[in-house]
């Protein structure tokens, strides 16, 4: 590709082809564990980023800067791609890959003629999936939490639920905070639907199968929030979600926050004893109206 001219018109030409064609499918967990390289031509760019949009497009300063680490780390390392982390991309029918993140480093190799390129691949819930799951639901009140702020222990917050015996805790590395599976339990008994935030791209299965192993679920799992930027789709999404909840919860490690859908109003609980975080998360909604 000798010009960005031609590389735009190599997007716009990916792009129209799968327009109305390209459905997600599901991938296995073999398939995910086995699949770590794949051929750049068959991954393609995802027309909802805003590097395919033509009005924003790619940076070619970002795949300049990237073409010149590439170039480097071959020389030095033998390996173009050394301390890169892979493409992330799900995998999608009738042919290859939708790139999730990861558009300008696939770019840059693309454009320097590298055959193949470290991929992650990972299953991602889509709004069309959330909206049957919100219809779908027996609950009234859904409850919101962040997995790498809240849900992950990642050192700042107190202390870690035990780790999974070996070999579990190679599979799943993610440890819980302390007090999480209680919290999940006293939510589900009180008839809340649970939903798992992340920017980050993990893969559904993934965060469902470590719940399970702490014999938890969550109602919902959507991963790489940074990403779903369109603003036509986020009001779809929270006039869905005022249709169908009483009441919103979202907590944070300092407060609950309730999104009251039936008094029209906003509320703020802070958390008190943040070394008992979820006892004191336990206690602050137990206090909170039912509506029942």
């Amino acid at each position: 590709m000798e010009s960005n001219t031609q590389f735009e018109a190599y997007i716009a030409d990916e792009i129209s082809r799968h327009d109305g064609v390209a459905i997600p499918i599901k991938s296995s967990l073999l398939h995910r564990l086995l699949k770590r390289r794949c051929s750049c031509l068959r991954l393609h760019p995802n027309p909802d980023d805003e590097f395919s949009h033509p009005s924003v497009g790619p940076s070619y300063r970002i795949i300049s800067d990237y073409e010149k680490k590439f170039l480097n780390s071959e020389r030095v390392y033998q390996n173009y791609f050394m301390g890169e982390e892979p493409i992330v991309v799900e995998r999608i029918h009738p042919d290859g890959y939708m790139i999730l993140n990861g558009h300008h480093r696939w770019a840059a190799a693309l454009r320097l003629g590298y055959p193949k390129i470290p991929v992650q691949v990972v299953n991602v819930v889509h709004n069309q999936e959330i909206k049957e799951i919100v219809k779908h639901s027996e609950h009234n009140k859904r409850v919101t939490l962040d997995l790498d702020e809240v849900v992950f222990y990642n050192g700042t917050q107190g202390q870690a639920e035990k780790p999974l015996p070996f070999p579990l805790n190679k599979i799943y590395p993610d440890r819980l905070r302390l007090g999480i599976p209680a919290l999940f339990r006293m939510l589900e008994k009180n008839g809340f639907d649970i939903w798992v935030y992340s920017v980050n791209y993990y893969s559904t299965d993934y965060i469902k199968s470590l719940l399970r192993k702490y014999h938890l679920t969550a109602t919902g799992i959507v991963t790489g929030t940074s990403k779903r930027t369109n603003p036509e789709d986020k009001k779809l999404m929270e006039a869905l979600y005022v249709d169908n909840y009483l009441y919103t919860l979202h907590l944070d490690n300092a407060e609950v926050s309730m999104f009251d859908n039936v008094a029209n109003e906003f509320r703020v609980y802070p958390i008190k004893d943040k070394d008992h975080w979820s006892r004191d998360v336990i206690n602050i909604i137990k206090e909170l109206p039912s509506y029942d």
